[in-house]
C-alpha cells in the first residue's frame, strides 16, 4: 500500500508539481471549477495559463541558453576550475555528492518536498494564527531548493536517521517557503496593483529587503530635499536628443546587451567560440555578437509576452480557491512574472549592474586565492539582480535599481563561495548560489551547526516569528491587501 500511494506521488510531483505550468494550469482550472464557471470556461482558463506559462519558460529558457556560451567559455578559455552557481548546477551537485558523502539516495528529496508542501498549505490555511498567505507553486524550484536543503540537514546532523532527516528539514523548508513568499505579498500587490500573486523563488528575502532598504534610501533623500522629487524612476527620466533612443525599452536593451555580450565574446575570441562549436567554421564574427546581443531582448519580449497571458487568468481564478479551500490566499509564482509590471529598463539594468557586482567579487576571490573561485551563472545573475532592481526602482527609484542589484552581485558569489566550500558542495562543481541561498541559508545553519537540534527550532521559530512581526505593522491593510486591493490602495496609498 505504502509503494502504491508512493508511486502515486512520485507520478503527480513529476509531471504536475515540479512543472509549473501544468501546476499553474491545474491551479486555474480548480479555481474556475470553485466558481462555478461553465467547463468551456474552465477548459480554456487552464489551456491559456499553460501556454501563457509555457511562453514565460521559452523566454526564461532562451536567456539562459543565450548566455550559456559565455558561461562555459569564461570557465574553459582561462581554465578556471571554479565552482558554477546556478540552480541546476546546484542540484546535479547534490545528487553527484549525497551517496559518495553521506550514503544517502536523491529519492528522499521527492519526499521532503512533498512534506514541505503539505506544510506550507497547513501554515496558510491556520493563517488566522500563522498570519501567512502565500502558497509556494513553483515547482521546479522546490525540487532545487529541496535538494540543496537535504545536503544541508545532513551536513548539519549527519548522524540523523531518514525519517528524522526529512521531518526535520520537511517542517523547515515548508515555513521557508511560506515566510519568505509571504514576505513579498505587500511589496508585489503595490508593484502590480492588485494582481493578486507573491514571489516564489530564490531570492525571496532578498526582494524584501532591498525593496524596504530602497524605501528608506527615498524618505531619506526627500526629507534632505523637500522642495524637489529626488530620484526619479526609471519610467520618468525622458532622455534628451541621441539618449532618447534608450527611452525605448528594446532599443535599451539590445544596445547595453551589445556593449556587455560584445567586450566578453571579444575576450572568449572567435577561435575559441569556433572550437567550442558555438560558431560554426566561416560564419561572421560580428554577427554572431550582434545576434546574441538582440536575441536577449527578443527572449525578454518573449518572457513579458508569457506573463501577460497567464497572470490574469490566475489571478480571477485563484479567488475560486481562496474562497473556498484557503481563505485569503495568494499563490507564490515565479519570479519572472514580476518584468511585466513596473519599468522594462529596470529588468536590464538590474542585469547590468548585478554582472558589475559578481564580476568584482569573482576578480576579489582570485586576487584573495579562495579554495573556491565562482562563475556567476545566468540564472542568479540575471533573475535575482533583475527582479531586485524592478522592485528598487518602484520604492526608491533609479539610483536604488542601480546600487542594489550590484550589492546583491557581490553577496551572491562571495556568500556561495565561503558557503559552498564549508559545507562541501563546492567539490563537485555546483552550488544553487542564488540571494537567500548566500545569505539566509547560510544562517539557518550555522544556527543549526552551533545549537544541534535546538537549533531546528530557533530556525523555525525564527522564520514564523517574521509575519507576526509584519501584521503588528499594520493589522488593519494586512489581510486588506489580500482581500481587496482597491480599498486597500485608497486607505493606505493615497493619504
Amino acid at each position: 500500500m505504502g509503494d502504491f500511494l508512493l508511486s502515486i506521488w512520485t507520478y503527480f510531483a513529476t509531471n504536475i508539481l515540479t512543472q509549473p505550468a501544468y501546476l499553474i494550469g491545474f491551479i486555474v482550472l480548480l479555481g474556475y471549477i470553485l466558481l462555478k464557471r461553465p467547463i468551456y470556461e474552465c477548459i480554456a482558463g487552464f489551456l491559456k495559463a499553460t501556454v501563457g506559462y509555457f511562453i514565460l519558460s521559452v523566454g526564461s529558457g532562451g536567456l539562459v541558453n543565450n548566455f550559456r556560451p559565455i558561461l562555459v567559455g569564461l570557465k574553459e578559455r582561462f581554465n578556471l576550475d571554479a565552482m558554477v552557481t546556478d540552480p541546476y548546477f546546484g542540484q546535479n551537485a547534490v545528487d553527484a555528492g549525497l551517496m559518495k558523502t553521506f550514503g544517502r539516495t536523491f529519492g528522499d528529496v521527492m519526499i521532503l518536498l512533498l512534506i514541505a508542501f503539505i506544510m506550507n498549505i497547513l501554515l496558510v490555511r491556520f493563517q488566522k494564527y500563522t498570519k501567512l498567505r502565500s502558497v509556494f507553486t513553483t515547482g521546479n524550484v522546490q525540487i532545487q531548493q529541496a535538494a540543496t536543503a537535504f545536503w544541508i540537514l545532513l551536513f548539519c546532523f549527519p548522524d540523523l536517521g531518514r525519517v528524522e532527516v526529512l521531518v526535520f528539514m520537511g517542517l523547515i523548508l515548508g515555513c521557508y517557503w511560506a515566510v519568505a513568499s509571504n514576505l513579498t505579498v505587500g511589496i508585489a500587490q503595490e508593484l502590480t496593483e492588485g494582481a493578486g500573486f507573491a514571489v516564489a523563488h530564490q531570492q525571496m528575502f532578498g526582494i524584501f529587503i532591498f525593496a524596504k532598504l530602497a524605501e528608506f534610501m527615498k524618505k531619506r533623500d526627500e526629507r534632505k530635499n523637500k522642495s524637489e522629487k529626488i530620484d526619479k524612476k526609471l519610467e520618468d527620466i525622458e532622455l534628451p536628443g541621441f539618449l532618447s533612443i534608450f527611452n525605448e525599452n528594446m532599443v535599451a536593451t539590445s544596445l547595453l546587451m551589445l556593449f556587455f555580450f560584445g567586450i566578453i565574446l571579444l575576450v572568449l575570441g572567435k577561435d575559441y567560440l569556433i572550437q567550442a562549436e558555438f560558431m560554426v567554421e566561416g560564419q561572421s564574427f560580428l554577427f554572431y555578437i550582434l545576434t546574441t546581443s538582440l536575441n536577449f531582448a527578443v527572449y525578454l519580449a518573449i518572457l513579458q509576452l508569457g506573463v501577460r497571458t497567464f497572470v490574469d487568468e490566475l489571478t480571477q481564478s485563484f479567488q475560486g480557491i481562496s474562497n473556498t479551500i484557503l481563505p485569503g490566499a495568494v499563490p507564490g509564482i515565479d519570479v519572472a512574472a514580476t518584468f511585466g509590471f513596473g519599468s522594462p529598463n529596470a529588468v536590464t539594468i538590474g542585469f547590468l549592474f548585478g554582472a558589475l557586482g559578481q564580476f568584482l567579487m569573482i576578480g576579489l576571490l582570485i586576487l584573495l586565492k579562495s579554495p573556491t573561485i565562482v562563475i556567476a551563472g545566468f540564472i542568479p545573475l540575471f533573475f535575482d539582480n533583475a527582479v531586485i532592481a524592478v522592485f528598487a526602482n518602484n520604492r526608491g527609484g533609479f539610483k536604488a535599481a542601480c546600487l542594489f542589484p550590484f550589492l546583491s552581485g557581490i553577496i551572491q558569489v562571495g556568500g556561495s563561495a565561503l558557503f559552498a566550500t564549508w559545507i562541501g558542495l563546492s567539490q563537485f562543481g555546483g552550488y544553487l548560489g542564488m540571494f537567500d541561498w548566500a545569505t539566509a541559508w547560510p544562517l539557518f545553519t550555522v544556527i543549526m551547526k552551533v545549537l544541534g537540534y535546538v537549533g531546528v527550532a530557533v530556525v523555525v521559530i525564527g522564520l514564523l516569528i517574521i509575519p507576526q512581526l509584519q501584521y503588528r505593522k499594520n493589522p488593519e491593510g494586512y489581510f486588506m491587501i489580500v482581500d481587496d486591493y482597491e480599498q486597500y490602495a485608497e486607505k493606505f496609498l493615497n493619504d
